[in-house]
């Protein structure tokens, strides 16, 4: 049943309403980063496993793509349902597959719960818009605005939030009635065949929603150049980014790109200095700062640099690294492991950098004292003589590293903020409303928070972003969210008994 298969590790991928063995007989080791130890094995999917899915998602798309909005509101309402009854189960999962503290994890299945039943009304709201008329100005002509699903949608996420990332892709797709492909990160693949498993559980018909593991290369790649996706939505780095706009070129495919960023957070000395503290570590500390709106750029005003430093300093040293299954205590903040090898020794080589370059590193910087003997622990670090022009300053570290500069007013502070080659988002913590909304209409991002972090997507509005950090329509959440798995589709008709419509004479130039 589905409880047992939920207690489980899936090595499988998911095709046509079954788990299906890799069809080269390849699998992948994956580890948990609170210990460097074999997690599970998962299918290490090739070309062979992407054309299987395909086949599926496109069998199953046509008569999918009829169903009412309606009808596939119940479905994702059931797919909630079953998602929370499993929901230890999956936290579990995700804790161990992600290194996320429990509670973290916890919270995060709450949200893919959540997202699908917001979407779910949006596949409601979907049926209203149908037949939208259109006045264009001429009575005999009847015209009307429907919304059709794309078709087969191939969906490429990260592995920060394995399966709340994968919901939020899914979730807009299925709602908008498109069959899908998704292929998770190969770091933490397990909760998302676990979601598709759960789906066809609910309902969702054979081949409506497919999962393929495995690595980029491998899987990823063969899937964004497949002839029979029409659209790709991905989330991830901007050098794969690229490569996946790359793929997607020959075929003119319509993409979606959610890729990185360096988001600032700015503090006038206007603010509590504890305030300042407790929002500029939660601003990056938060997941490990493995969060593309992480505010990982700290712009403090000169008058209150000297007030926060010793503060921060003093809370941020009584972080506590924790295992994913460490108890939560409200007295305490923990910090848990980065994902990988890879990611701990990218992180380790940025803070190398930043003291290189001449910054000071005023705490961390290397493995926290109380960390377990294995894990891809780092302690939480704070550079401060930063300069706009080093490298810790314009690259995104993905990590939990902190770096502070110092202005002398506003107009600095937002030039630098928009001096980046992203636009996620940024914050900014001030009592004066005329510095607010300067401030909100002279930056070139997504999202923006007023005395709170950048905003993370909730169902009331979208998430959003400018020049790398965004490229496309799929603006998770909010009205837009959906927009990009549809196609509008115009239908204008002329019934007359003669089917004669009105004299129609050529517009004349400067007439």
């Amino acid at each position: 049943g589905a409880r047992s298969r939920m207690e489980k590790l899936l090595d499988c991928h998911f095709i046509n309403g079954a788990l299906v063995p890799p069809a080269k007989g390849q699998y992948m080791d994956v580890i948990n980063p609170a210990d460097e130890t074999v997690f599970g094995r998962s299918a290490a999917g090739t070309e062979e496993d992407v054309n299987l899915a395909v086949a599926a998602a496109r069998q199953a798309a046509p008569a999918w793509g009829k169903t009412t909005g309606t009808e596939r509101a119940v479905l994702l309402n059931k797919l909630a349902d079953l998602v929370e009854q499993h929901k230890a189960a999956l936290s579990a999962k995700e804790a161990a597959d992600a290194g996320k503290p429990i509670q973290e994890a916890a919270w995060d299945v709450d949200d893919v719960a959540g997202c699908l039943r917001y979407n779910a009304t949006m596949a409601e709201a979907l049926d209203k818009k149908q037949g939208t008329a259109v006045d264009v100005g001429m009575e005999e002509f009847d015209t009307k605005l429907f919304y059709d699903p794309v078709g087969v949608c191939a969906l490429i996420t990260p592995w920060n939030y394995p399966m709340l990332m994968a919901t939020w892709k899914v979730a807009s797709a299925l709602a908008a009635g498109n069959a899908i492909i998704l292929k998770p990160s190969e770091l933490a693949p397990f909760t998302c065949v676990d979601l598709a498993f759960l789906a066809f559980q609910a309902g969702f018909p054979p081949g409506v929603f497919n999962v393929v593991t495995g690595y980029g290369a491998e899987a990823g790649a063969p899937l964004s150049t497949h002839a029979g996706v029409d659209k790709v939505a991905f989330t991830g780095s901007v050098a794969t980014g690229a490569r996946v706009m790359q793929a997607c070129a020959p075929g003119i495919r319509n993409i979606s790109l959610e890729l990185g960023g360096k988001s600032p957070i700015v503090v006038f000395p206007d603010v509590p200095v504890d305030v300042a503290v407790e929002w500029l570590m939660f601003g990056i500390f938060w997941t490990n700062g493995q969060i593309c709106s992480a505010t990982s750029r700290a712009i403090i005003h000169e008058d209150m640099l000297p007030k926060i430093l010793p503060r921060l300093k003093e809370v941020v040293v009584k972080i506590q690294a924790c295992t994913p299954l460490t108890p939560e205590r409200p007295d305490v903040a923990f910090i848990g492991p980065v994902i990988s090898k890879g990611q701990y020794d990218k992180v380790l080589g940025y803070i190398a950098a930043g003291k290189a370059e001449g910054a000071t590193l005023f705490c961390g910087g290397g493995r926290p004292a109380d960390a377990p003997p294995k894990g891809f622990y780092i302690a939480p670090t704070v550079f401060t003589d930063v300069k706009a022009d080093m490298k810790i300053w314009n690259e995104e570290i993905f990590g939990p590293v902190l770096v502070c500069l110092e202005v002398a007013n506003l107009e600095e502070a937002i030039a630098l903020v928009n001096d980046s080659p992203y636009g996620n988002g940024t914050a900014i913590f001030t009592t004066s409303g005329a510095a607010a909304r300067q401030y909100q209409h002279d930056t070139n991002v997504g999202q923006i928070g007023i005395n709170v972090p950048i905003p993370v997507p909730l169902p009331f509005f979208s998430f959003t972003g400018s020049k790398k950090s965004m490229l496309g329509g799929h603006h998770f959440y909010g009205k837009a969210g959906i927009s990009f798995f549809t196609r509008p589709k115009t239908i204008t008709s002329l019934w007359t008994p003669d089917m004669a419509g009105p004299r129609l004479t050529m517009p004349v130039m400067g007439k």
